[in-house]
């Protein structure tokens, strides 16, 4: 069997006795490889991925696409970077979900419930259906920061939705058309700059920047090779996320 190369990268895809399958991508018959996700069985088919495939330079792209399965009445969704393809699967990609987006000053904007419900009044048509969690390819609770947002939590907004991906899934299922995952943006960015503590560690590093305390290591590292700040960045110590009093043991620079 002859190997075929992905269309970026330079590993082939195809091992010794690997089988393909049938699946069909925008109405197109393709063989691709088994046990790839969509997003290589799109690149083996030809596709160039622009949009919705950030992860191939480190950042997440939401690459959501929409799916059946032969013989099945159920419209699936999913990431095509994790979600693996299967015999005469039909698929499309969404680059971008069109769901409703405010427009809005965060400076001028209240971290209150009544300015949520004023940007995105379809929040209270919420049913509690839980759609929207069964969706999530990122496995978050949706409706319980929904849920969270209407009683005016915002802390437990922030910590609930952290992990989103922005794809938009959950909306594009969602019986009563709520944008989840814009109210949640809205939501961390408005506990972010008026209700989450401030860092004293932070004001205290950003007047050490101003006062000069890090230009010396600034110009050492400068001049420094790629190979020897790789190495440095390898042995750097990590303070653990829960830590009351950590101190690092190299303190040259502190």
């Amino acid at each position: 069997m002859p190997e075929k190369k992905l269309a970026t990268g330079d590993q082939p895809i195809l091992l010794e006795g690997t089988k393909l399958i049938p699946i069909y991508i925008m109405g197109k018959k393709y063989d691709v490889p088994e046990s790839v996700t969509i997003m290589k069985a799109l690149e083996y088919a030809g596709y160039q991925l622009i949009r919705g495939s950030g992860c191939r330079g480190g950042v997440c792209g939401a690459c959501a696409t929409v799916y059946r399965k032969k013989d099945d009445y159920k419209l699936y969704t999913g990431l095509a970077c994790q979600t693996v393809v299967e015999p005469e699967m039909y698929l499309t990609q969404i680059p971008f979900y069109p769901a409703f987006r405010s427009i809005h000053n965060l400076e001028l904007l209240k971290p209150e419930v009544d300015e949520i419900v004023k940007l995105y009044p379809e929040i209270l048509k919420c049913m509690g259906c839980n759609t929207c969690t069964k969706e999530c390819p990122q496995e978050l609770e949706v409706m319980e920061f929904i849920s969270a947002a209407l009683r005016g939590d915002f802390e437990k907004v922030a910590e609930l939705s952290f992990h989103c991906i922005m794809c938009g899934i959950c909306t594009s299922r969602c019986p009563a058309q709520i944008s989840q995952y814009n109210i949640a943006i809205l939501i961390r960015r408005l506990y972010g700059k008026n209700l989450m503590p401030e860092s004293s560690k932070l004001e205290r590093m950003v007047e050490e920047i101003k006062v000069g305390k890090y230009d010396r290591l600034l110009d050492e590292l400068a001049l420094k090779t790629m190979d020897e700040i790789t190495e440095l960045y390898k042995k750097r110590e990590i303070e653990p996320q829960i830590s009351e009093d950590w101190k690092a043991k190299d303190i040259q620079y502190l």
